[in-house]
């Protein structure tokens, strides 16, 4: 195997599992990595692979809460209300990126759309931390959310759709916009983050099950098994952070990383590719 090809594949895991559940953008950091690195495989095989790693991390993680909803669903009220609630916040974003998903593809999957929404995305959660100060939260527990809590959320990752803005982003600050609690926010992110990447991950197998080959196996479990670690680190760490602090730090990121990306486009020290 490629030595430079597999530590490629390597770094691309580590950056998918950190970032999938950090408010800033899995996706357009793999696209602006993926372009510096020059990263050459059998690229949709090797996404799928990387984002199911990241996925059941978030199933290891809240492995006991998953094993209660699966015995206790139809006979439980409570959880019954979150499965509707997870089914709710699902459906928006799942129509609107089956009807659109090649026209973002298209013209949105490149560095430079990517590095512009992460600044403006950063713009937002400034914001919304910044107005949340004022505004105590109406929802503190996850198990309290309404279907109505579950729609807004779901309504918010619409937003995600477009590379760079983020998904845990968009329904975290979503959420607390409409009055979840900042850790309820997050956990609740984490959990639609499972039906959603799951759903994707189905989708993209049905859509490429061609491309499948033995030659890329050893690429694709370095990347699976490093989003995995990288993932389960990353949510342990999230939830920790949340606990006591908001999301300002991230926000900076977001700003001070995207327009790193447009001033050395801009001045062409790095031709990022356009389209």
């Amino acid at each position: 195997m490629d030595i430079l090809l597999s530590l490629k594949a390597l770094i691309l895991g580590i950056i998918e599992g950190l970032t999938e559940f950090l408010p800033i953008s899995s996706t357009g950091h793999l696209i602006v990595v993926g372009d510096l690195l020059d990263f050459r495989s059998n690229g949709k095989v090797f996404e799928i692979a990387i984002q199911l790693g990241a996925v059941l991390a978030v199933i290891f993680e809240y492995r006991q809460r998953f094993k209660h909803v699966l015995t206790h669903v139809g006979k439980d009220a409570e959880v019954n209300r979150f499965v509707v609630n997870l089914g709710v916040a699902f459906i928006p974003a799942a129509v609107v990126g089956l009807l659109f998903s090649k026209q973002i593809k298209l013209y949105l999957f490149n560095p430079i759309s990517v590095a512009t929404a992460l600044v403006v995305g950063g713009f937002i959660i400034l914001w919304v931390e910044n107005r949340q100060k004022s505004i105590p939260p109406r929802v503190n527990r996850v198990d309290d959310m309404r279907m109505r809590d579950a729609l807004v959320v779901g309504l918010a990752q619409i937003c995600a759709l477009i590379p760079g803005t983020s998904r845990s982003g968009s329904t975290i600050m979503g959420g607390m916009i409409w009055g979840l609690e900042r850790k309820v926010a997050t956990e609740f992110s984490f959990f639609l983050a499972v039906p959603v990447m799951i759903a994707a991950t189905f989708y993209d197998v049905l859509k490429n099950y061609e491309l499948f080959t033995l030659q890329d196996i050893g690429l694709i479990v370095i990347g699976f098994v490093s989003a995995f670690i990288a993932g389960l680190l990353a949510v342990k760490a999230l939830l920790k952070f949340v606990a006591s602090k908001n999301y300002v730090p991230f926000a900076y990121y977001r700003i001070i990383f995207g327009g790193l990306i447009l001033i050395s486009w801009q001045m062409g020290w790095i031709s990022w590719t356009e389209m």
